[in-house]
């Protein structure tokens, strides 16, 4: 029916990008759903994230990933995070307060499309997860992260693809999707890593590298 239809949507939007009450709503359920939280905590272990390591999120939301990446690093380390919502960043920041408090994490309302100057990097490692579909010009935008990281610095784009009907075939779409962007953007040793939900959970890991470099499926 039309009303489903445009309820559905309406809900997509506020996934994309959280707002007011209803967007609280969303942040509180991205927070909360086990599922969401395991496929959060099993990407930043996928990055081999060191106690010095400086990490950037891009989107990110209620800020799950951003404490499992402060949780890693040493005193020596720093978790940076941009998210265009206010309502993540204000989410994200109380989950995280004893971390900013410390010195160990930043976090601040930006898009990917106009990335801070402030976060110039270089950066170790850079984390998206569920937010490359949410971009435009992706590549453009990976362009511009690859030259924000350090020569050798790791990058995991992560998606668990929330269409109806969505399959196991459809991550495994969505992840040779993501792998020809990041070779588009010049990474290289591309690699795809799954994590078994439903549906299951991509995440395609790639290095900072000559895009000649040897590529692993």
């Amino acid at each position: 029916m039309a009303w489903k239809q445009a309820l559905r949507r309406a809900i997509v939007r506020q996934f994309g990008h959280p707002r007011g009450a209803a967007g609280s709503i969303v942040g509180w359920v991205m927070a909360h759903r086990a599922s969401n939280r395991q496929r959060n905590v099993w990407v930043v272990s996928q990055i081999n994230v060191q106690s010095t390591d400086r990490v950037l999120e891009i989107g990110f939301g209620p800020g799950v990933a951003i404490a499992e990446l402060s949780r890693r690093i040493g005193p020596s380390g720093h978790v940076y995070g941009i998210d265009h919502s206010k309502v993540m960043l204000d989410q994200a920041s109380r989950r995280n307060d004893a971390a900013i408090r410390a010195g160990r994490v930043s976090l601040i309302q930006a898009s990917v499309n106009d990335l801070p100057t402030a976060f110039d990097g270089p950066f170790d490692a850079i984390v998206a997860v569920n937010s490359l579909g949410f971009w435009t010009a992706p590549c453009t935008r990976l362009e511009e992260l690859r030259r924000r990281l350090k020569p050798g610095g790791r990058i995991a784009i992560a998606s668990q693809p929330r269409s109806a009907g969505a399959t196991r075939s459809t991550s495994l779409t969505a992840g040779r999707e993501i792998t020809d962007l990041l070779e588009g953007a010049g990474f290289g040793q591309a690699r795809t890593e799954m994590l078994d939900l439903d549906p299951p959970v991509v995440c395609v890991l790639a290095v900072n590298a000559p895009p000649d470099a040897a590529h692993v499926s």
